[in-house]
């Protein structure tokens, strides 16, 4: 399946309603503390199932288990504040030694402030991963030694903090941006399949973190910040004010644009935003909603035909 489709199917499986005229509270008086990441991996074995693979059974638990039980961060996340991490793995061929090859989704969403709803961060499908898993093998967290499946799922984690810390301080994602920097650093020395910069394969992993730490490219992490912590956390509050600052978050998108070359990062933000930049405008005056319209039509072609809904 191409990726656009992969990623359409995905959304809407997954999509939650948004931003509904009346909020319920989720903030309880007393939040526990708990891990700062909660992964769900899914994989779909359909292509290559065999009673041979019947070890593959616990591969999404494990790769569970080694997300959610590392620290990743010294900060300490209370439980409404955990950031929800998706991974679907599309198993396409195994090798008799055992070597797979696979495309892998990752989504990660945030809870909007004060609200039950959460917000797509990072929706991105990596096309172009191979690995190696034998029965009985077992993950081991080792940031300087290259393995095909781990540091992947590092590399990945750290942009999902990465994202989590830019939405709530400006430019606040940088460490862990540069901690997946050093990741794909390490897997260059191996000359691993999917770690090369290639412009056969333009969406990869290096071309996506040089472009998060491209200074060229800040205007569009400040946005991100502008867009929810301004935008989407004062909606219960202030929903005019929260739409103005999501317009200017989105002129913003557009003075980086005309800056720059890559769409990579604007495509990203776009392919999880579309369904919910609609949602906020949808009630808006028809002014608003067509100054919107307008900024969007230059900056994410894309998904025009949704957003016409604001015509």
């Amino acid at each position: 399946m191409k990726t656009v489709e992969l990623m359409k199917k995905y959304i809407k499986v997954n999509q939650l309603p948004l931003l509904p005229v009346l909020f319920v509270l989720l903030f309880t008086a007393f939040p526990t503390a708990a891990q700062e990441i909660n992964a769900d991996v899914q994989v779909n074995r359909n292509q290559v199932d065999g009673t041979s693979l019947n070890y593959l059974n616990n591969f999404a638990d494990e790769l569970e288990d080694y997300i959610n039980d590392y620290n990743w961060i010294q900060d300490t996340y209370q439980s409404d504040e955990a950031i929800n991490l998706i991974i679907q793995i599309n198993l396409l061929e195994v090798s008799n030694d055992f070597t797979f090859d696979a495309n892998i989704i990752i989504r990660t969403m945030r809870p909007i402030y004060n609200t039950v709803r959460q917000t797509n961060l990072f929706l991105f499908n990596d096309e172009n991963w191979t690995f190696n898993y034998t029965p009985n093998r077992s993950l081991v967290h080792d940031e300087l030694r290259f393995d095909a499946i781990a540091t992947l799922i590092d590399f990945y984690v750290y942009v999902t903090l990465g994202f989590d810390y830019d939405s709530f301080s400006p430019l606040g994602g940088s460490p862990y941006f540069s901690e997946a920097q050093n990741l794909v650093s390490l897997a260059q020395t191996t000359a691993s399949i999917g770690w090369e910069r290639s412009s056969r394969i333009p969406r990869n992993r290096p071309q996506l973190i040089a472009d998060l730490l491209n200074p060229n490219y800040q205007m569009l992490r400040r946005a991100i910040y502008t867009y929810h912590r301004k935008g989407l956390d004062l909606f219960l509050e202030n929903p005019e004010q929260a739409r103005q600052n999501v317009l200017k978050s989105l002129e913003m998108i557009q003075d980086a644009k005309r800056q720059t070359t890559s769409n990579l990062l604007y495509d990203t933000f776009f392919n999880a935003k579309y369904l919910e930049i609609v949602s906020v405008f949808e009630d808006a005056p028809n002014e608003l909603q067509l100054e919107v319209y307008d900024i969007l039509s230059e900056i994410d072609p894309n998904h025009l035909t949704e957003y016409r809904k604001l015509q």
